[in-house]
């Protein structure tokens, strides 16, 4: 696999040895480039337009972007279009080109109103681009905010776009960006039989790897079906270091609206798989958890409302729910103890009342499957046991460890 690194420094001398450095494996890095220094501006693959910008010259090029793809303030799109790119064809993901679909709502194709260039949805009829989209393709671009969640399905995309780069043998261009949680690596590694939308690869709940990052894992861990290579060119990002906390400047998806919903993502979207709210349908979701039934367990109380492209018929909708409120929720705690929170989870079961309905798949189609979304069957199993924490962290080895390990051997940053 032949990789090239772009990196850290604008030099002549440092583009130069970026551009010319052949990876053989993942791991292996040019000795030049970066200052080393994390005091220096964090400056994301995308913003870096001087080392990939003559790289696109004489070009046709397919991207897949979303709203937070963007260089500076603007559009990735609409500049690299004004700074004459050739841009034949956009990709979106989940939510959309333009990041306004709701949650799993089916996205489909359309021309983008600015450009004039076709725009194709890779979260409706199709998830991945086809042989005849990609026939009149010498470059794809992968430049997309992800969260660092195993449900979060930005790597699914990215995995299914790897694939049909790899079938049709075209180069994927990654623009590389923070993982927020990229201090994060914890939880239960996904057990083969729970494969599904919200887990398609064998990593933790939160897995601590950039996209680029993840990437190479594919590539490396020969995830892609017959154990394909897809040929990849990374620009990393300037000045990133893992426990770096990063600020997004445009949210990922209509329900991580806020900094703190996308730090609290990785540790609340499990509720997803019981009968309490994570406040979809109101203007805080993955920052509040409640349910009816625990009135009078807890003092802080939110009603969820059906909201036109956030979540339009959300869990216990109309109906006033009791529980804790996290949007100051100090998130250093987190970074702290660098694991996945399981009090929540285990003390809302405790608190409600009506226990055989806390994990019920009937009570709303908007629930999610809590062994799909935990990656194990296990975790629901010693909740309803009452095993101490302890004792359900001891049983995400030696999965947990083991991928940590393997994970090393794809890191671009420290």
């Amino acid at each position: 696999m032949k990789q090239i690194l772009f990196s850290f420094v604008f030099t002549a001398f440092t583009v130069f040895c970026h551009l010319n450095c052949t990876a053989t494996t993942p791991s292996d890095k040019c000795k030049s480039g970066g200052t080393g220094n994390t005091k220096d501006k964090l400056i994301t693959g995308a913003d870096q337009t001087g080392l990939y910008l003559d790289y696109l010259k004489g070009k046709r090029v397919a991207i897949l972007v979303n709203q937070t793809s963007i260089i500076g303030k603007t559009p990735i799109v609409d500049s690299l279009v004004s700074l004459g790119v050739n841009i034949v064809r956009i990709f979106g993901p989940e939510h959309g080109f333009r990041g306004t679909a709701s949650n799993g709502d089916k996205v489909g194709d359309s021309v983008d109103p600015k450009t004039g260039i076709p725009a194709i949805s890779l979260y409706g009829k199709q998830k991945k681009p086809t042989r005849e989209q990609l026939a009149d393709v010498d470059l794809m671009i992968f430049d997309i905010q992800d969260v660092g969640a195993r449900f979060y399905t930005y790597i699914n995309t990215l995995g299914q776009v790897m694939e049909a780069c790899a079938e049709n043998g075209k180069e994927l261009l990654i623009l590389d960006r923070p993982n927020p949680n990229g201090f994060l690596v914890d939880g239960p590694v996904l057990e083969d039989h729970l494969h599904s939308g919200i887990g398609v690869y064998k990593i933790p709940i939160s897995h601590g790897l950039t996209i680029a990052e993840f990437a190479q894992m594919i590539n490396g861990e020969g995830w892609l079906p017959n154990k394909m290579k897809c040929q990849l060119k990374i620009v990393k990002v300037a000045n990133y270091e893992h426990d770096m906390p990063y600020v997004l400047p445009v949210m990922p998806s209509p329900n991580l609206n806020t900094q703190q919903s996308v730090m609290l993502y990785p540790h609340i979207c499990m509720f997803e798989g019981t009968i309490i709210s994570q406040g979809r349908g109101t203007y805080m979701p993955f920052t509040v958890l409640g349910a009816p039934l625990l009135k009078g367990k807890f003092n802080f109380s939110f009603t969820p409302k059906s909201i036109k492209g956030m979540s339009e018929t959300p869990l216990h909708q109309d109906t006033e729910c009791y529980g804790i409120d996290l949007r100051k929720y100090d998130i250093t705690a987190i970074r702290k103890t660098g694991k996945i929170n399981l009090a929540w989870l285990m003390d809302m079961y405790k608190a409600y009342p009506e226990k055989e309905k806390f994990f019920d798949m009937s009570q709303s189609k908007q629930m999610g499957n809590i062994d799909k979304l935990a990656g194990t069957e296990n975790l629901k199993r010693q909740i309803i046991a009452g095993v101490p924490e302890n004792d359900i962290r001891k049983s995400w080895e030696p999965g947990l460890s083991e991928f940590k390990t393997a994970r090393k051997k794809y890191l671009l940053y420290p």
